[in-house]
C-alpha cells in the first residue's frame, strides 16, 4: 500500500499577507520561513510577476554600445553617470561600474557617493527599470551602506528617465578593482586579499580610442577584438557577408573574423587576434574597417551566392548572451 503523504504544516505554507518578502537566490531557503528553496516558494510567484524581457533595455542612452559592453565583456570599468536636475545634496558623484564587492547592486559609499554596479542578476526582464530601482535606492541610503537586491514596481522609472541624455557616456577601464576602495595601496587583511583575487581573474582589456564600442582583450591562447554595433541586425550581417566574401574582414595579419553574438538587443562581431598583437595594433585596421562597413551597409543590391554562403557560416555561429 502506498504510503500517505504528510500534509504539509501550517508553518511551511507561505503565508498571504505577510510583509515583503526580500529576494535572494533562486537555490536559497526561502525568506519567509517555509523551508523551502526561494524559487520553490516566494520566487515562484516574484518570477511570473516580472516584467516582460526588454530586448535593447539600453537603447536611447547614450552610449548604448558601451553600456552592452560594459555588462557582458568588460571586467573592470568605471562611467560617471550625470542625472537629470543634477546631484542630490549629499551626493557628490554617482558612478557605474561593471562589477562591486560581494556583487552588491549598488553602495553608498561614506562619503556620500554612489556606486551602480551592472553586472548583476536582476529581478525583472527590464534590466534599465531595475537598475533605476538600484540607483535610487542608493542615492536615498545611509552613507556606507551597500544596496541590496529587492522586487522592483513594475511602474517604477526607467535608467533613461534618471539619467541625463544629453551627457557623454566615456567609460574608463581599469587593470584591476581598486576603485572598489579609497586609498587601495594601504589596504590591508581579507580587504587587500580579496582585491588580490578579484585583480587575478580579470582578463586584461582595453577600449580602442579611434572608433566606438572596440574592446581588445587578451587570454592565455590568443587575444580577441570584440565590437559592440548598433547597426540593425539583418543589414549588419549583409554587410559583414559582403566583406567577408571579399575577404576584406581582416584587422591584420593572423586575425580572423570568427563570427558573433547578441547581447541586450545588439550584435556584436569577434576577430580572434595573434597573442602578439596589443591593442594598439588594431586601432588602425579597426579604423579602416570601420570604414568599409560603412561602404557595405550602404549596399542594398541583393547578396550574391558567395555572399549568401558567407553569410550562412556567420549566422551558423552566433549565439545570444540574454
Amino acid at each position: 500500500m502506498a504510503k500517505k503523504r504528510r500534509p504539509q504544516s501550517q508553518a511551511a505554507k507561505p503565508q498571504a499577507g505577510d510583509a515583503p518578502i526580500p529576494v535572494v537566490g533562486a537555490r536559497e531557503p526561502c525568506p519567509c520561513g517555509s523551508g523551502r528553496r526561494y524559487k520553490a516558494c516566494h520566487g515562484r510567484a516574484a518570477s511570473h510577476a516580472a516584467v516582460e524581457l526588454v530586448q535593447r533595455p539600453f537603447e536611447g542612452l547614450p552610449g548604448e554600445a558601451d553600456w552592452v559592453a560594459l555588462r557582458e565583456l568588460v571586467p573592470a570599468a568605471t562611467v560617471e553617470l550625470k542625472l537629470k536636475g543634477g546631484l542630490p545634496e549629499g551626493v557628490p558623484s554617482v558612478r557605474l561600474a561593471t562589477v562591486l564587492p560581494m556583487a552588491w547592486p549598488a553602495l553608498r559609499r561614506d562619503d556620500g557617493s554612489v556606486l551602480l554596479g551592472l553586472q548583476n542578476d536582476t529581478p525583472t526582464g527590464d534590466l534599465s527599470r531595475d537598475l533605476a530601482d538600484t540607483l535610487q535606492r542608493a542615492l536615498d541610503a545611509e552613507p556606507g551602506t551597500p544596496i541590496e537586491t529587492t522586487r522592483v514596481n513594475a511602474d517604477g522609472p526607467r535608467l533613461q528617465d534618471l539619467l541625463d541624455l544629453e551627457g557623454p557616456f566615456e567609460p574608463a577601464v581599469h587593470t584591476g578593482f581598486e576603485f572598489w576602495v579609497d586609498n587601495a595601496e594601504n589596504v590591508t587583511g581579507e580587504v587587500a586579499a580579496s582585491l588580490e583575487r578579484a585583480n587575478a581573474a580579470a582578463i586584461p582589456t582595453v577600449r580602442l580610442a579611434g572608433v566606438d564600442a572596440a574592446y581588445w582583450c587578451e587570454t592565455p591562447e590568443k587575444n580577441h577584438l570584440r565590437w559592440v554595433m548598433t547597426h540593425p541586425e539583418e543589414q549588419l550581417l549583409d554587410a559583414l557577408a559582403r566583406l567577408h566574401a571579399a575577404r576584406e574582414t581582416s584587422l591584420g595579419e593572423g586575425t580572423r573574423l570568427v563570427g558573433s553574438f547578441r547581447a541586450h538587443g545588439l550584435t556584436v562581431p569577434v576577430w580572434d587576434l595573434p597573442g602578439s598583437v596589443r591593442a594598439e595594433d588594431v586601432e588602425k585596421p579597426a579604423a579602416a574597417f570601420a570604414e568599409r562597413l560603412a561602404g557595405a551597409l550602404a549596399d542594398t543590391a541583393p547578396l550574391t551566392p558567395e555572399e549568401r554562403r558567407a553569410r550562412g557560416g556567420l549566422t551558423s555561429r552566433q549565439v545570444t548572451l540574454n
